[in-house]
């Protein structure tokens, strides 16, 4: 595997990277001695940015493989090149692997924001030769870095051998039945588990004596698999923490459906899985549009997923508008929203001529809101033949006065509607046309009459009553709201009931119009004040009292500070897993200060992301910074209390992976 046609200047690794004596037995440690040869070597510009990087990665979940194999990686913007540090431990270090062994073999992965495809694909297959224990053993017999570069980039690698193992499913039984498999895997950064899971799988089959092909939908590119391919396959594994693209091409098929870490770790168990649900002879197979909200998951948890896939390609949208009309307003007043079309009539010399065209810009982006939101919900539920529905049933909500409550209803009966037209029996010459002609046709029909008939004008006056409350806001009834929405931001930091609280602020942007002071403003300040307070208020705790934070902690503070200025609650998720008790009530009524402050300040906020990096365009940013200040010192002199007067908590472990398999 040769580095020098893909990075002339150098290769991923250099034994300048190899360190085989990595002391540290603290994750923390362990990870900053790394980051530090990245640093030494110029490919890592900004040491503690890039390990704030690192640690919201580790936060999303472990990156131990198991087997003594940890693999800290990331995309970040402190990257100046694809570069690959290594670390043998004696001692091994703690990365929450499956297995609970600690990780002698370290790889640190580090990718900047652009990495090209070559980069990419070089570090794509060293995920998949991780997953090999002769190349692993050679790692830990190698007796200098020289040796560990040669063997990374081997240009001759030998051909894996049959790796020894438990074998789930019986080889006769799947070679008798010529068992054929795809499968598609994927990850959140795309660039390790995507190929791991992939290779494993691999693997897994050839031990069962089946045929696998599998996508990977990785950072390194996917080549789809073919149709035929597809259509030759008894059954589908997919093994992933991000949606499937184009999921469609596998309706029809028995699906094993897992996340991404099952596929590296379980990949015999889905293999016997996939094999008995292909195994009765002539039963129809279950369709993937049955299954896309897997049976055993709960009704409310698929919902909330629904949501928040609209609300994620929302916010581009809320961003960008709300961002281009307070610029609008900051440049030209807030008389610039009855200023005239600037089509056919700009003056390249008049300031009021660019403020009007800011705001114009951000005003059309917001008409895309809601619109998007509906689209994307139907795309969550049915995949892309319910997105022209729902798009239209969006902008229809829009029109009608309906606003973002008519596009969530638009959306979920869009999805719903599609999720049972395309289980459908339908003649072969007609099949072909159903998604891009029939099914589009009958469900924007179907939705249009919804929208326009039945529901619209009923939610048209519920939302009209949801903004005249939201404006109406003041005195104390804004400062309990603040308060609620703070307490739900910092009880589970990222978890559903974050997730609704900040749900219900990005879709009240969609309210606030051009009005400078709309009360939908104050809400989306509020719960970003009060999502910033925990990281922040933690971070500050680990300056004033040291000695009440082991070192890892210490060293997670450090990356909390750019968390929580950034408006990621998530920095502070590391320390409420060691020490719940005390953490999370800190983090609550630090968190309903803020919020509560905000409120009562009635500062605004059109962004609906952003920190400290959108500050100069709140409204009433000097009081914010007091009201996020307030609540981040409540948190820390909490913590610091809690923690001289009562007990260490044990720590929770991190809840076991949801792998679920449709039957």
């Amino acid at each position: 595997m040769s580095y020098s046609n893909a990075d002339p200047t150098g290769r991923l690794i250099t034994p300048a990277l190899v360190d085989l004596h990595l002391a540290p037995s603290d994750k923390a440690e362990a990870l900053r001695a790394l980051a530090q040869r990245l640093v030494a070597e110029g490919r890592v510009t900004d040491l503690e940015g890039f390990l704030a990087d690192i640690a919201a990665r580790e936060a999303q979940a472990p990156t131990g493989l198991g087997d003594g194999i940890g693999i800290p990686h990331c995309r970040s913007a402190h990257v100046t090149r694809p570069s690959l540090a290594f670390g043998h431990s004696a001692k091994g270090v703690d990365f929450g692997a499956p297995d609970g062994r600690p990780a002698d073999l370290i790889f640190m992965i580090a990718a900047p924001d652009g990495a090209d495809d070559a980069h990419l694909q070089i570090l794509a297959a060293l995920a998949r030769r991780l997953m090999e224990p002769e190349f692993t053993g050679a790692l830990r017999s190698a007796d200098s870095p020289a040796a560990v570069v040669a063997l990374v980039d081997d240009k001759e690698k030998p051909q894996a051998t049959t790796v020894s193992g438990p074998v789930v499913a019986s080889p006769v039984a799947a070679a008798d039945r010529g068992l054929r498999l795809v499968a598609v895997t994927s990850c959140p950064t795309g660039i390790a588990h995507t190929y791991m899971a992939a290779k494993s799988l691999e693997r897994a089959a050839a031990r069962a004596g089946a045929q696998i092909q599998v996508e990977t939908q990785g950072a390194a590119g996917s080549t789809p698999l073919d149709p035929a391919m597809i259509a030759a396959a008894d059954a589908v594994i997919f093994a992933h923490d991000v949606e499937v693209r184009d999921r469609e091409r596998f309706a029809g098929k028995p699906l094993v459906d897992v996340g991404v870490k099952a596929g590296v770790n379980r990949a015999d168990e889905l293999v016997a899985q996939a094999a008995r649900l292909a195994e009765p002879a002539g039963a129809a197979a279950p369709a993937l549009a049955q299954n896309s909200g897997p049976r055993s998951e709960h009704w409310a948890s698929r919902l909330r997923k629904y949501l928040m896939t609209g609300v994620s390609y929302m916010i581009p949208f809320v961003a960008a508008g709300g961002l281009l009309i307070a610029l609008g307003f900051a440049i030209g007043g807030y008389e610039i929203a009855s200023a005239p079309s600037v089509v056919g009539g700009f003056d390249w010399t008049s300031q009021a001529s660019w403020a009007a065209m800011l705001f114009q810009a951000g005003k059309a982006a917001f008409g895309f809101l809601v619109p998007v939101l509906s689209g994307y919900i139907a795309y969550a539920i049915a995949d892309r033949a319910a997105l022209a529905a729902g798009v239209v049933g969006g902008a229809i909500s829009v029109a009608v006065g309906a606003g973002f409550l008519g596009g969530i209803v638009s959306g979920l009966a869009a999805g719903f509607l599609v999720l049972w037209m395309v289980k459908w029996k339908v003649p072969q010459a007609i099949k072909g046309i159903m998604p891009v002609v029939v099914i589009p046709l009958l469900s924007v029909a179907a939705v249009g009459f919804l929208m326009l008939v039945l529901l619209g004008s009923p939610i048209a006056s519920a939302m009209t009553a949801v903004t005249d409350w939201l404006n109406g806001l003041s005195g104390t009834n804004a400062i309990l709201l603040g308060i609620l929405l703070g307490a739900m931001m910092a009880f589970d930091m990222g978890g559903p009931l974050n997730k609704v609280a900040y749900t219900f602020a990005a879709g009240a942007l969609t309210t606030a119009g051009s009005a400078p002071d709309a009360g939908s403003l104050k809400v989306m300040a509020a719960v970003m004040a009060a999502g910033m307070t925990p990281p922040l208020g933690l971070a500050l705790a680990t300056v004033l009292r040291r000695k009440l934070f082991t070192t890892e902690e210490r060293e997670n503070g450090k990356a909390a500070w750019v968390l929580g200025a950034s408006f990621i609650t998530e920095g502070a998720i590391p320390f409420a897993a060691a020490d719940p008790l005390r953490v999370i009530p800190a983090s609550i009524v630090g968190s309903m200060t803020a919020g509560g402050l905000s409120m009562a300040f009635g500062s605004t906020l059109r962004a609906p992301h952003g920190g400290i990096w959108v500050l100069p365009l709140i409204g009433g940013p000097l009081p914010y910074v007091v009201a996020v200040a307030a609540g981040m010192v409540v948190t820390a002199g909490l913590v610091i209390l809690f923690k001289g007067i009562q007990p260490r908590v044990p720590a929770v472990s991190a809840p076991r992976e949801k792998e679920l398999v449709n039957a």
